[in-house]
């Protein structure tokens, strides 16, 4: 959190001191005068001197309000794929489209949509022996990311995907989102601002000044990364329980309050 009080409120301190000691030199040149001056038939009054202290126009104060919610994520990326190897390089790639072809097809019979079912990947490369510069096969490998939509079904797809594709499956990850967030979003903005005020409001008081009205905001809010989960292989996936959780959403603003 920043908090910045601008030079102006230092010169209410210093103006404070100044006007003092004009009093103070008043109250003492008056006291002389009428010392000297006064005589019979002439009645010196008291001198009185007011002094009003206020904050000047341009003080303010610069706080940063954060607002933190939770929500449950409703929809799971899947990031997996096949790998093979093959005597030559179309029989490896033969290998890996079917068992591709089996991983979609598996996919589908669970209710994952075609448009919900990308190739974000494709290799081939050729694999040696040991101290051998000739190549003894082939590798290929093809990547898929499935975007699958119903967080109690995602456990079942998941495994029925790695049954179809057998030992040549491979998973890279997973990672757990949240699809909706503007519901979300106004409520951590709405804390955010009222934090913001309630800090703002605590510098002025601590100031001995009154909190005047808001001259600006900015959301200073970076965009919140997607953490994929630890990876898993296709070994460990014949049962893959899948718990949602929760994530936070935060926001920041900084606000600038004039001081009444």
């Amino acid at each position: 959190m920043s908090v910045i009080v601008t030079p102006a409120v230092r010169a209410v301190a210093l103006g404070t001191a100044a006007a003092a000691l004009l009093i103070g030199a008043f109250a003492l040149g008056s006291g002389r005068g009428s010392a000297s001056s006064g005589g019979p038939g002439q009645a010196a009054g008291p001198a009185v001197a007011r002094l009003t202290a206020s904050a000047p126009a341009g003080a303010k104060i610069t706080v940063t309000g954060t607002g933190t919610v939770t929500g449950t994520p409703n929809q799971l990326t899947l990031y997996m794929g096949v790998q093979v190897n093959g005597a030559s390089v179309d029989a490896a790639l033969q290998q890996a489209s079917q068992a591709v072809r089996q991983v979609t097809a598996a996919l589908r019979d669970r209710g994952v949509a075609a448009s919900d079912i990308q190739t974000s990947g494709l290799s081939i490369q050729p694999a040696y022996g040991p101290n051998s510069q000739v190549p003894d096969g082939y590798q290929a490998g093809e990547s898929l990311t499935a975007t699958l939509v119903q967080i109690t079904a995602a456990g079942t797809q998941i495994q029925a995907a790695v049954h179809a594709g057998g030992n040549a499956v491979t998973v890279g990850g997973i990672s757990l989102n949240l699809t909706d967030t503007s519901g979300l979003m106004a409520a951590a903005r709405a804390r955010a601002v009222a934090d913001a005020r309630v800090k703002a409001a605590q510098y002025a008081g601590a100031l001995g000044q009154p909190l005047g009205p808001v001259l600006s905001i900015s959301d200073q809010t970076a965009p919140t990364p997607i953490m994929p989960f630890a990876s898993e292989s296709a070994g460990r996936a014949a049962s893959v329980p899948i718990s949602p959780g929760s994530q936070q959403l935060s926001v920041s603003v900084t606000a600038v309050y004039a001081l009444a």
